[in-house]
């Protein structure tokens, strides 16, 4: 049976449900945000099992983290006093940027071969204060078999300049409760990039780590935990939920750098990033740690892909 896509509204959203019955695969987009918001497989009895937090949940909680897998794009996590400069223009924005507040069109669908749905933003759609520079935007979701292909596009439409993106994936794995959340690193040289109320302070602390579950203190996760990938040869990340038997592998081999956090509510945070949030010393958007340039008339693309199933 070929994949099929779903169009729904659910509690104000606008949901894309695209489902392979064949490989047992499902995946929710909301166009708000073009975020990730369900992400299902079936297990071996043949039920359908959610992996994010709040899986397929779109109303608004009480209190708690409301989203499930934001997307952070022309910069990621944190601008110090929500501005900056960029070549001189001002840049204003919350956190993880505009995008997780910005109504999608419809997506280009394939749904022959690789399915996938593609959400694309561009200049025309994009506030000179959200971002000053003629760049367009696209996220591609992926069925692969069993796994999730997320791509990022960044398309350069400026002649004459070069610009500078930061950006990332900001997936909550859901857990029967945090304690039962156990992440396994790989072994590699790391560095930690010390943050204080979020903000780069510049100190760095370089461990080398023989690979196993996190050597992070889980009531340490509200701070985040923001590590440089500075000597990881197979950055493959393996988020485990031992209340339920869930388990996801996660491939980040093309992030340089990764956060780790959670609320402490029942979930794991762990996000591919390309850049860093500001200095606690505001530096220029365009000095900003991890930041990407891409060429005049360039493209920049960058892929992760995370593969939900089952332990033992």
């Amino acid at each position: 049976m070929p994949p099929t896509l779903e169009t729904v509204t659910r509690d104000g959203h606008t949901l894309d449900v695209l489902t392979d019955t064949t490989h047992g695969m499902r995946i929710t987009i909301s166009r708000l945000g073009a975020e990730l918001v369900g992400l299902e497989r079936k297990n071996p009895a043949g039920d359908w099992v959610g992996f994010l937090f709040r899986d397929g949940d779109v109303s608004q909680p009480v209190s708690g983290w409301a989203n499930h897998s934001t997307v952070m794009g022309y910069y990621s996590h944190r601008i110090k006093n929500e501005r900056t400069t960029y070549r001189g223009h001002e840049i204003r924005g919350g956190t993880h940027s505009f995008l997780r507040h910005k109504i999608f069109p419809s997506p280009q669908v394939t749904l022959m071969g690789t399915s996938s749905l593609a959400y694309r933003l561009d200049p025309s759609q994009i506030a000179l204060e959200e971002y000053p520079y003629k760049v367009a935007f696209t996220i591609t979701y992926s069925i692969d078999v069993r796994t999730l292909k997320v791509t990022f596009q960044f398309e350069n439409q400026e002649r004459e300049f070069h610009t500078h993106v930061s950006f990332g994936l900001h997936p909550g794995f859901a857990a029967a409760s945090l304690d039962a959340a156990t992440l396994l690193m790989p072994a590699g040289t790391y560095v930690r990039h010390l943050a204080k109320d979020n903000f780069l302070t510049g100190e760095t602390e370089e461990f080398d780590f023989p690979g196993g579950p996190m050597p992070f203190k889980k009531s340490e996760l509200p701070d985040s935990f923001l590590l440089e990938l500075k000597k990881v040869d197979m950055p493959l990340f393996t988020f485990t939920d031992d209340g339920t038997g869930n388990a996801v592998m996660l491939n980040y081999s093309s992030a340089p750098y990764i956060t780790i956090w959670s609320s402490g509510q029942a979930f794991l945070c762990v996000e591919p990033c390309w850049g860093l949030p500001d200095h606690v010393e505001q530096r220029p958007f365009e000095q900003k740690l991890g930041i990407q340039e891409i060429p005049p008339r360039g493209t920049l693309t960058r892929s992760v892909s995370i593969a939900p199933g089952f332990a033992g």
